[in-house]
C-alpha cells in the first residue's frame, strides 16, 4: 500500500516564494492601465459633487486612480479643500478615514 501523505504537491510557478513574487509582479505590471486625463469641465463637476455630498451628506460611488488600476468605492465625503488639492472619504466598508488627493479621482457619483 503507497502512502503518500508525507508528500508535497509539485507546483512548478511558485515553487520559491521569490519566483512566486515575480510572476505577481508581471501579472500585475500587465493588469495596470494609464490614469485617464480629465477635461477642465469633468474636474469642475467632480468637484462641485464634492462639495454637494460633503453638505448634504450624501452617499457616492468614488472612483480613483491608484497603482496603475481603477478602484471605486462607495462612502461619504468629510472634507475637501480645492485649493490644497486634497479630501477625505470615509468608506463604507470599513468606515475608514482615507485622504486622497483631488487629481487621483476619475469620477463622483451619488448613489
Amino acid at each position: 500500500m503507497n502512502d503518500y501523505r508525507g508528500m508535497k504537491k509539485w507546483r512548478p510557478f511558485a515553487s520559491m516564494p521569490e519566483q512566486y513574487t515575480g510572476l505577481q509582479e508581471v501579472i500585475n505590471k500587465q493588469a495596470e492601465v494609464p490614469q485617464p486625463l480629465l477635461t477642465e469641465e469633468q474636474m469642475e463637476q467632480i468637484n462641485f459633487t464634492l462639495i454637494e455630498a460633503l453638505h448634504a451628506n450624501k452617499q457616492v460611488y468614488l472612483t480613483y486612480y491608484k497603482n496603475g488600476q481603477r478602484v471605486t468605492q462607495t462612502g461619504f465625503i468629510q472634507f475637501v479643500d480645492s485649493l490644497g488639492n486634497l479630501f477625505v472619504f470615509i468608506d463604507e466598508v470599513f468606515e475608514l478615514k482615507n485622504k486622497m488627493r483631488l487629481s487621483e479621482l476619475i469620477d463622483v457619483r451619488f448613489v
